[in-house]
C-alpha cells in the first residue's frame, strides 16, 4: 500500500491566446476609431458704426437681390454662375489688384448666393469685402 500523498501537478495557465485576442481588439479599435479635430478659436469681432467710410475713391458694389440675382455696380449680371460673376467683377475692377468691395444682400437672399460672391472675390484675389447693413434703431 502506498501511503504517500498523491503529487499534485502545478497548474499552468497559458495566457498566450488571451494576449493575442487583446492585441487584435486593440488593433480593431485603433483602425475603426474616427478622430475629429476640433478647435475652439477665440475671436473678437469688430464693432461697426455708420460713421466708417472707405478711403479709396473706387469702390465695387456687389448687390444680391432676394431672388439671388447679382448686380455689379448697378449692372445686372446675366446669370448666377460663378464664372459670369467673376468676369463681371474683373471688368469693373479693371487694372486694380484689390479693390474694396461692398456686398449688399437682401435679408431674404439665399445664403449660397452670398457665399458665391465671396468665393468669386477670393478666386480673383480680392480680399477687402465689407457687408452693407442698416443700423438697428431699437434699443436692446
Amino acid at each position: 500500500m502506498n501511503m504517500q500523498p498523491a503529487r499534485k501537478d502545478d497548474l499552468d495557465v497559458n495566457i498566450t491566446p488571451l494576449i493575442d485576442v487583446v492585441f487584435l481588439l486593440l488593433i480593431f479599435f485603433m483602425v475603426s476609431t474616427t478622430f475629429e479635430r476640433e478647435s475652439e478659436i477665440e475671436i473678437s469681432l469688430p464693432e461697426a458704426s455708420s460713421d466708417v467710410a472707405i478711403s479709396d475713391e473706387f469702390v465695387m458694389e456687389v448687390t444680391v437681390s432676394a431672388e439671388g440675382t447679382y448686380y455689379v455696380n448697378d449692372q445686372r449680371v446675366i446669370n448666377t454662375k460663378i464664372e459670369t460673376l467673376k468676369k463681371a467683377m474683373q471688368e469693373v475692377a479693371g487694372d486694380r489688384t484689390d479693390p474694396p468691395i461692398i456686398l449688399s444682400a437682401d435679408a431674404q437672399t439665399p445664403h449660397q448666393s452670398v457665399i458665391r460672391v465671396m468665393d468669386a472675390a477670393r478666386q480673383l484675389g480680392f480680399v477687402h469685402i465689407n457687408f452693407a447693413t442698416v443700423r438697428n434703431t431699437e434699443e436692446q
